[in-house]
């Protein structure tokens, strides 16, 4: 073994240095232990733990807990007049049909969630865009080199530290740039080194760039162009989703139009009940008629009350239907604030061209358009398969430039006269023998497109049918209206008819009761036919991918991370109920769309 201290080496100096190794790595292995035990599981790794009670156990629901007290004497009584006057005496809000769809834009929670898609959309496209940003790599290390040899011409102690960086430039046609500049400062106990504290500095080119497998900018930039095709998807699926909201609270809308006036059909027909039976008691009392048509007419008061009874509980459910989908502060779930419609039916007959409504459609269509975009999408998912399916061939390039001295000075000024120079030149492939894998992913994506292709034109079908249906429906409900009309009028002249007849003894409770049904029925068909013809004028405004309304419509996504100074609540629709103080409300003081 070479003696050390014969080539000018220092124990001393040796066994500081090792101390300080020592120490650094004892201080390195104490902040590891000092964290937590890396090799065996804490409970940080498993995040927060919901209760095993919450997960696993199945509450009982405590019926007994909302038992209502029994009736007092006449309690029945008081509880025919509450379900009479149910809705007597609660805040109210009128609304409009443009009120309506307003509030829906601002404040529907389906339509917040759908509009922070497109964000996220865009940000997705935006990490893609940023596969080619330059990448820099700083660098910084010192080695130490202690180790016995045999030779006396090599060095058994070596000291080196470098500090250097690189730039490494992705290229949009497959390749790769880098550019790296570093520098060395290096000690050695070796007396056969020319400088045995030396300093260097070498600037390194090199470039790569794929001839065939991933070679070009459309290879390069596929994943770019998927991002910003199911950007556009995102979009269109948004807009959509947008059609589809706004459509949902005009069907709610008119739906919650036609629950009231079943409910007034139903409080009719029970004040005709009690009319009847009014009439009924005069007669009985007055010994023209038996005491059965007393309690005929006293069954029929009854059974309207059970009317009412569904009706107020249809107008109830319908109108959290419509409250959930406006979602407006003060018209919550919960709250006692009934919504009236302020928008009347107003049925107009018109004439629509089917296969020009039809044509129309197809060519506004969300879906189609998303179609579209898919097929798009397809093709170029085919063309990048097809150059994955290449051998991969590369070319690589390479050329430095150093400089060596006794300083970093003269290191730099060796560097600047670019006295050493060298370059290399490689050409390196991989070429798959069989290539079965590679030919079928080029299969699937062309099948996949023949699959959308055949999507395309049922699609197409599809919305056409949709639409020819839709306008048939239109004209159906037009028609079915003036018949419900016409049947409405009858109704009520048989009814009338039926009073006069029990009047004079020709007739009876029951049969006018069964009149006043009967009036009942056409009245509520033609509520139906009203609503029908409103909610088919809907349904066709939106398989042509279209609204109704006066005004057209500009949507944005919304992205909720706002500034450090917004909200990111959209404003919610102003409106204040009848019959509540607007300052003792949650409910805003305006009702001004």
């Amino acid at each position: 073994m070479t003696d050390r201290t014969s080539r000018g080496s220092q124990p001393s100096a040796a066994r500081t240095r090792r101390r300080a190794s020592l120490a650094a790595g004892s201080a390195a292995a104490a902040l590891l232990a000092a964290c937590a035990n890396p090799l065996g599981p804490i409970g940080a790794d498993y995040g927060r733990r919901a209760p095993a009670e919450r997960l696993r156990q199945v509450e009982r629901f405590e019926t007994e807990r909302y038992r209502a007290p029994e009736p007092a004497a006449g309690g029945e009584r008081d509880a025919v007049g509450g379900v009479r006057r149910r809705f007597e005496g609660m805040a109210s809000v009128e609304m409009s049909l443009e009120e309506v769809r307003a509030a829906t834009l601002s404040g529907n929670l389906d339509l917040r969630v759908a509009l922070i898609e497109p964000v996220r959309a865009s940000e997705r496209l935006r990490e893609e865009e940023a596969r080619f940003e330059a990448v820099f790599r700083p660098r910084v290390g010192y080695r130490e080199n202690d180790s016995p040899t045999l030779d006396v011409t090599a060095s058994n102690q070596q000291d080196s530290g470098f500090i250097g960086g690189a730039v490494d430039i992705p290229l949009r046609t497959g390749g790769r740039v880098s550019v790296d500049l570093a520098a060395t400062r290096s000690e050695t106990n070796n007396p056969f080194f020319t400088l045995n504290t030396a300093y260097t500095s070498d600037l390194t080119l090199s470039i790569s760039q794929p001839l065939l497998r991933g070679a070009g900018r459309r290879a390069g930039t596929y994943s770019i162009r998927v991002a910003s095709y199911q950007d556009q998807i995102t979009q269109a699926r948004t807009k959509l989703e947008v059609i589809r909201q706004l459509a949902a609270a005009d069907r709610a809308y008119w739906l919650l139009d036609a629950t009231r006036r079943s409910l007034d059909v139903a409080q009719q027909q029970y004040e005709l009940a009690v009319d009847q039976l009014a009439r009924a008691r005069r007669r009985v009392e007055a010994g023209d008629l038996p005491e059965i048509e007393v309690v005929r007419a006293e069954a029929g008061v009854a059974e309207r009350l059970e009317a009412i009874i569904r009706a107020e509980n249809a107008v109830l459910n319908q109108q959290r239907a419509l409250k959930r989908l406006i979602n407006q502060p003060g018209l919550d779930l919960h709250s006692p604030t009934m919504i009236v419609p302020s928008t009347p039916p107003d049925p107009v007959r018109f004439v629509f061209n089917g296969p020009e409504l039809a044509d129309g459609a197809v060519a506004r269509r969300m879906e189609m358009l998303e179609l579209e975009l898919q097929i798009a999408l397809d093709a170029s998912s085919i063309e990048f398969a097809k150059n994955q399916a290449l051998p991969a061939v590369a070319l690589d390039y390479r050329y430095n430039i150093g400089g060596l001295g006794a300083t970093f000075a003269d290191a730099n000024d060796q560097l600047r006269s670019n006295n050493f120079e060298s370059w290399s030149v490689a050409l390196a492939g991989e070429i798959p023998l069989g290539n079965e894998g590679a030919r079928a992913r080029v299969q699937q994506a062309i099948l996949s497109r023949l699959q959308r292709l055949a999507t395309r034109e049922a699609r197409e079908q599809a919305i056409r049918l949709e639409v020819l249906n839709a306008a048939d429906n239109v004209d159906a409900g037009w028609q079915r209206i003036l018949a419900a009309r016409q049947a409405a009028l009858a109704a009520g002249r048989a009814f009338r008819a039926e009073q006069r007849q029990f009047d004079v003894g020709a007739s009876t409770s029951t049969d006018v009761l069964d009149a006043a049904a009967r009036l009942a029925e056409a009245q509520r068909s033609e509520i139906v036919a009203l609503l029908d013809y409103q909610v088919s004028l809907v349904d066709l405004a939106y398989a042509t991918g279209t609204l109704l309304g006066a005004a057209r419509l500009d949507w944005s996504p919304v992205d909720p991370r706002g500034g450090p100074d917004e909200d990111p609540t959209p404003p919610a629709f102003p409106i204040t109920p009848r019959g509540v103080d607007a300052d003792a409300g949650p409910v805003g003081a305006s009702r001004n769309p």
